[in-house]
């Protein structure tokens, strides 16, 4: 009987298994391989051991480029969650608002990556609306060319990363906020705790679990980043926002690196995996603790 239950078992588990193993893990030790030999794309390739890697840890752009992932990834994930939770926190006290705002602020997730990219391409240009409204407020000293100067490009892209995904991270807090037990805020209530002082120790607290959905989406989302460097700055100015998607992007299908650019994808992909997975674990501990 036991045996005739595992078969069973088995049997379900083998189509999704099968499937598993060949759209994820036969890509997965494909690339691996791939990455430590001298492909260019074609049929013939020579294993070269690690000498992809070794070149990698070389080359001052990959450097570059990986700093200014985890960099972009940092802003985002704080700046993002943060707005997040302040709306949420400001829609879950104004019921008679809250259907109105959180369709708002969940519109910019409906636009294409691609088509966001371009139009804030235009706003964020010189005389770009960004500019111009600087001007008509009388803020003219604010002015600036966002996209093209070093300092300023690689946070212009993020606030736009920021505007399409913080509608995300809030309706994940608001729900976590509906879930809240009403006897337990009721009773914080009577007990004058009000304002910052419930958020603390009331708020907070139960919200560990959105916390962690939120950071860990957010994390993965930010690390893995393309069409918001590609379409708005091409890596540019200066290399400022190259990141490593986008060094992937160039190696495999414009600079004739094919073996480089599959073993800088293993990176980025050692990298997400570790980092989200890291940070997954640590904020789970911290659930527990609470």
């Amino acid at each position: 009987m036991f045996h005739r239950r595992r078969a069973t078992m088995a049997a379900f588990l083998l189509p999704a298994i099968t499937v598993y193993g060949v759209f994820m893990l036969y890509p997965l030790a494909r690339g691996i391989y791939l990455s430590m030999t001298d492909s260019l794309g074609g049929p013939i390739a020579h294993f070269v051991g690690t000498d992809n890697y070794r070149a990698m840890a070389d080359d001052p752009k990959v450097t570059a480029a990986l700093w200014h992932t985890v960099l972009y990834a940092a802003v985002v994930v704080v700046v993002q969650n943060g707005l997040g939770l302040l709306f949420a926190s400001m829609l879950f006290r104004r019921p008679r608002v809250r259907k109105v705002l959180n369709v708002v602020l969940l519109t910019p997730t409906l636009i294409s990556p691609v088509m966001a990219a371009f139009i804030w391409s235009y706003l964020l240009a010189p005389s770009g609306g960004i500019n111009v409204l600087l001007d008509l407020v009388g803020l003219h000293g604010l002015t600036h060319v966002w996209l093209g100067d070093t300092s300023t490009a690689l946070y212009a892209v993020a606030a736009v990363n920021i505007w399409m995904f913080t509608g995300y991270s809030c309706a994940i807090f608001l729900a976590s906020y509906m879930s809240m037990p009403a006897e337990l805020l009721e009773a914080a209530a009577l007990d004058g705790a009000r304002g910052w002082r419930r958020f603390v120790s009331i708020e907070w607290p139960l919200l560990a679990p959105a916390l962690t959905v939120n950071v860990t989406l957010s994390l993965i989302g930010s690390l893995k980043v393309f069409e918001f460097p590609l379409v708005l700055t091409n890596g540019g100015p200066a290399d400022a926002t190259d990141t490593l998607t986008l060094l992937v992007y160039r190696n495999v299908f414009g600079g004739g690196k094919f073996a480089y650019g599959v073993a800088l994808s293993v990176v980025l992909l050692v990298t997400v995996v570790v980092l989200s997975s890291a940070t997954s674990s640590l904020l789970r501990l911290r659930e527990r603790r609470i």
